[in-house]
């Protein structure tokens, strides 16, 4: 059954997909005839295989919010999704940003690091950064995946973005894979636009590239793309995605 599934994702290049089918986070669900699939991490929820209503429409236990962005794996499952959900379901463009590994240009990204505005320190998330983060609406994402810090700690990689001793942005894994991570990035909304997802955003990918990890990057939208492109990565395409509330 595995090598089945493995081929309804096959050249579905997405770290998310990954981290279910390599058992390291998140859940892989199928239906009862095994010719479709959903990948599901967080908040968003991956369908490939044969359109299934019966996967569009279920909710697995590890799915505690009302909230996911269902991705399609083609206009078949784009349709079921509109079909089942309608007005609950907002159709959104996502942007995809291109997997290379030698691409950075590590002089570059510490000079970004060195860049941190003044007032402003780089940490590393440990305890006291995870607890804030969990404490933080706006900041929760970063170590949501992470249900105590002792699964951070053996899995997950970030850095915090403190003013006096307060967190106002960081970096962090928001999934792990076997060979890499997928980056959160967030920023307290009264301290936008001064440069701080750019520093911490440097700086954890020079400690992925130190660990040999590979830093992966998606865009919620074209500031995002924007700012992975600043960092030295490459815009891929564009796909549809849906805001579902369920």
């Amino acid at each position: 059954m595995k090598e089945n599934i493995y081929k309804l994702f096959e050249n579905w290049n997405e770290t998310i997909i990954w981290s279910c089918l390599q058992g390291i986070m998140g859940e892989i669900h199928t239906n009862l005839s095994e010719d479709a699939a959903m990948a599901i991490l967080g908040d968003f929820a991956f369908y490939a295989g044969n359109p299934s209503e019966e996967l569009v429409q279920y909710k697995p236990e590890c799915c505690k919010q009302n909230f996911i962005i269902m991705v399609p794996q083609n206009a078949g499952w784009a349709e079921l999704i509109e079909k089942c959900y309608e007005k609950k379901a907002k159709k959104v463009t996502r942007y995809a940003i291109k997997k290379e590994m030698e691409i950075f240009d590590k002089e570059k990204l510490q000079r970004a690091v060195e860049e941190l505005p003044s007032g402003y320190v780089l940490k590393k998330i440990e305890e006291a950064e995870y607890n804030m983060c969990r404490e933080n609406d706006w900041a929760n994402d970063l170590v949501s995946q992470y249900k105590e810090y002792k699964a951070y700690k053996n899995s997950g990689l970030g850095i915090a973005v403190l003013k006096a001793g307060e967190l106002v942005a960081g970096a962090s894994s928001y999934s792990r894979y076997d060979k890499g991570i997928e980056i959160e990035i967030d920023t307290r909304e009264d301290y936008r636009r001064k440069g701080l997802a750019y520093a911490c955003g440097a700086k954890l990918i020079l400690e992925c590239l130190e660990k040999g990890l590979y830093p992966s990057w998606d865009a919620q939208n074209k500031w995002s793309v924007a700012l992975a492109e600043k960092l030295g990565y490459h815009f891929s395409h564009e796909y549809v995605a849906y805001e579902v509330m369920v």
